[in-house]
This record gives C-alpha cells, structure tokens and sequence, in this order.
C-alpha cells in the first residue's frame, strides 16, 4: 500500500493535466473473478484510472492505479483497460503516461492475470518508437510490473515512497533490506532503469509536464518547446571552461539556459539530456571528465575513456531521439575505451551499439569536439566517418589515433638515437584541428564562445534534412 500522505490516483493526475482537462474512460469496468471469495470484494474501476487530458494544451492518454483498490494489483480488467488506452493512443498519434502504483499481479485472478500482464507487454512492445510512453513510480513497482517501467521510453521515480524491483532485496542471496536497499531510489538513480529521481510526488508530476511540453507527439511529429525568447546569436564566454562538466555546459548552450538530463545518476562519464535551439528539441550526448558541484567547484573527475555502461546509456538514448525525430548533438572529448577484466568482457559490444546507434540514426547529426578525440572511441562519437552532417571542433582540440608522445614511443620503440619529442611533434601536427579540417573530417573551427550561435545555425540548417536508405526491417547490433 502507498504511505496515508500519498495523493490518490485521480489526485495524481488533476495535479498532471491542464486544469478541468481530463475525461476518464472505463469508469465503470471492474472485475469479473469471483474465485477466492472476489465476489465479496469491491475493486472500484478495478484499481486503474484510465482516460485522456491536456498537458500545456498537448493531448495524453493516462493511466493512473489505485493502491486503495486491492493494492492496485493488475488484474484481467485492470490489464485490459491499460490495453485499451494504448490502442487509442497509437491510433491517434498521442503519448502514454503510467502513474504506477501496485503491488504486482493479482493471485486471485492467475493465469488471467499472466494473461493481462502479457497484454501489456505486447502493447507496449507495439507502440515503442510510436508514442512516446513515460512512467512514474509512487509506490510499489515489482517483479513484472518493473518490466512494464523498463520498457517505457522515460521512467521517473518519487524519491522517499517509491519502490522498484524485480526481486526484493530480501530474496537475493546474502541481502537483506537493511544491508542494501535495492528496491529504493538511491539505489535505483544509479542503475539503468530511471531516468528522473526526485522528492515529492508533486514534484514528480511537474517534472513530467516539463517532458511532455518538449517532446513530439509521436514519431511522424516534430518536437518544438515554447517560443524561444533568448538571443540566437548569444555568446557563452566560459564554454570553454564548463566543457569538461557537460551537465553545466549544455544548460548554457541552450535556450533560456534549460538541460534536462537523463540519467544523470547513471554512468556519470557520459551526459545525455535535452536542450533547445530556438524552440527545436535537440537531444545531447557529452562525454564528461569532470563533475561541477552548485558553487562551481570540481567534485569529480572522470576518465576520458568510453565505458560498457556509458556506452549503453548513450546508444538507448540516441535510438530514442532518432525513433521521434529529435536531432542529436554531440560533445565529444574522449581518449579511448576503459581498460579492465570487467569492461573487456562487455565493452566491444557495447561500442558496437552505440556506434551503430550514431550511423543508423536519419536525424540532423551535428558534433562539437571540445577536447581530445582519438582513435577508434573518437569515430563511435557521432564521428563524420559514421554519418554526422556537421562536426565542428575548439581551436585547442585533438584529433588523431592517439597521444602524440605515445605514439612517438611507438613508432620509433627501436631508435635508440631518434629525438622522440621532435617526432611527438610532428605526429601533432597530424593530429590538430587545421589537419583534420583539411580532409574535410572538420566543417569549422570554431571559438568557444561562439558555440552556441553555430550550433544553434547548424541544426536550422538541417532542420529539412531528409534519407532515403535502403530498405531493411532492422540491424542486428
């Protein structure tokens, strides 16, 4: 059961939806099970509030469970309501909202309720890249209704009531809930599932309108925020500085100052969120080094190196974007791939995707190269060997196969007598932006200042871009 101060189902979504807006849909379904003495028992709406409403004046669907109806349990009824909002939804083009609050299936319904569950799936399965499908923990949220978050594109989580796992922490071997809490938000923030943690649900809600006003409404829509009110020719003089934290880099490129970031609890050396450029959503992918707190001050550090999990974060990411026609952007400062046991097991595969993610992906494509950008780990960056339209770089970046001292060390390990810092610095001079841009591997040089005006002029100039690949059901990364 939700804590006594939670607000209600309906409550929740009179706080989401425009004032007056919503229309509930399947008031009077409840259920049909009389095994187990159900008969006996009321479940009004059968413990989902179902229908649809205006969010900043964008049409939603909205299902919102009930934990004072049988604990919100998902029942044949309650599944099929859910399945019903979805059919809707993909038939009129309209993003899907979930406010979860439930203690998992209903075992008086069984195989009814397997049934149900697997409904979902399927619906859910069938509208991926179709509509948008967000997610709001407030209570429990276990075992194969976790499954019903992780499939959903965005997934927040109320930060003090909130509960998502697939097993309880109790039930894994030598764990316990007082050892290691798996199923709360501290947790959960720093694994793969949630995207947004924040304390309070009302919080919660309006950071999911906030969401809501900058994304399409489905895949054949373009993403606009309000009308842009700062200056397009807006120059940013500590860019330059603020580059290694892309978190506070971002929120300074973009229009009055917004970032939202994804996952920022995750995989911290990789950033991914939304900013805008007069008015157009783009999608961010950065590679972070350092980590600045609310005073400025560093407060982490971070390799320059691409990691299983950053790597996963940002592909999912990027798959995102491109399914709803949101442009991506790139800041690319990175060295190489993280080396251990651990990340050699999974890390060739996880660059796989994200490198295939960049080049599959049809929307404008533009990337910044604010630092180093070497070897292989720099082409899997949004890199225009693998597809991006515009790449532009910092007068002090580097581009090349990799340090130019290692290199030298390399290349002359037999020569005793070679002068290795005479030969550093002429595989430098490979290795600068003025080489990379005369191969045409650089559009622009560009001041650091000036970031914002020619990314801003960029993605406009883009803003029509149209492929026509050939033809193929999926890839297979």
């Amino acid at each position: 059961m939700s804590n006594t101060n939670a607000l209600s189902a309906k409550d929740r979504i009179a706080v989401l939806v425009d004032e007056n807006s919503f229309v509930e849909i399947g008031a009077g379904v409840t259920k049909r099970s009389t095994d187990f003495n159900m008969q006996e028992k009321s479940v009004p709406a059968d413990g989902v509030v179902t229908g649809y409403g205006l969010i900043q004046n964008n049409p939603v669907y909205i299902y919102s469970q009930d934990a004072s109806a049988l604990n919100g349990t998902i029942g044949e009824m309650h599944s099929k309501k859910i399945a019903h909002i979805y059919e809707l939804a993909m038939k009129t083009g309209v993003p899907v909202i979930g406010l979860i609050d439930c203690a998992g299936m209903r075992l008086q319904e069984s195989t009814d309720a397997l049934a149900g569950f697997g409904k979902i799936y399927q619906m859910k399965a069938k509208a991926s890249g179709v509509v948008p499908q967000i997610s709001a923990i407030f209570g429990n949220c276990g075992g194969g209704v976790a499954v019903m978050a992780a499939m959903s594109d965005f997934t927040f989580m109320e930060q003090k009531e909130a509960k998502l796992f697939v097993n309880s922490p109790n039930t894994l071997e030598g764990n316990y809930t007082e050892k290691l809490d798996t199923a709360n938000a501290d947790f959960q923030k720093t694994a793969s599932t949630v995207d947004f943690v924040l304390e309070g649900e009302e919080e919660v809600l309006n950071a999911m309108r906030a969401l809501i006003s900058i994304l399409p409404a489905n895949n054949n829509d373009t993403a606009f925020s309000e009308e842009c009110m700062d200056d397009l020719n807006r120059m940013v003089p500590d860019f330059e500085a603020e580059a290694a934290d892309p978190a506070v880099a971002l929120a300074d490129l973009g229009d009055n100052h917004f970032f939202l970031e994804v996952k920022s609890g995750y995989a911290k050396e990789m950033v991914t969120g939304f900013l805008c450029f007069d008015g157009i959503t783009v999608g961010a992918v950065a590679n972070r080094t350092k980590e600045f707190d609310d005073n400025g001050e560093e407060c982490a550090s971070y390799e320059a190196r691409l990691t299983t999990a950053g790597c996963e974060k940002a592909a999912s990411f990027v798959k995102t974007c491109d399914a709803f026609n949101i442009p991506v952007m790139t800041l690319t400062n990175v060295e190489g791939f993280a080396a251990s046991v651990e990340e050699e097991r999974t890390i060739a595969s996880a660059v796989a995707k994200l490198t295939a993610a960049f080049a599959e992906a049809e929307v404008p494509k533009v990337n910044l190269i604010t630092g180093k950008a070497y070897g292989s780990a720099y082409i899997t960056m949004n890199s225009k060997h693998i597809g991006a339209d515009m790449v532009f770089a910092l007068p002090d970046a580097q581009i090349g196969m990799m340090d130019a001292g290692v290199a030298a060390k390399i290349m002359y390990a037999d020569d005793k007598d070679v002068d290795l810092a005479e030969k550093a610095a002429e595989f430098t001079a490979q290795s600068g932006t003025e080489a990379a841009a005369a191969r045409g591997y650089v559009d622009s040089v560009i001041e650091p200042a000036s970031a914002r005006k020619q990314l801003l002029y960029a993605f406009e100039m883009l803003f029509s871009k149209s492929e026509y690949p050939i033809g193929k059901k999926h890839g297979t990364i």
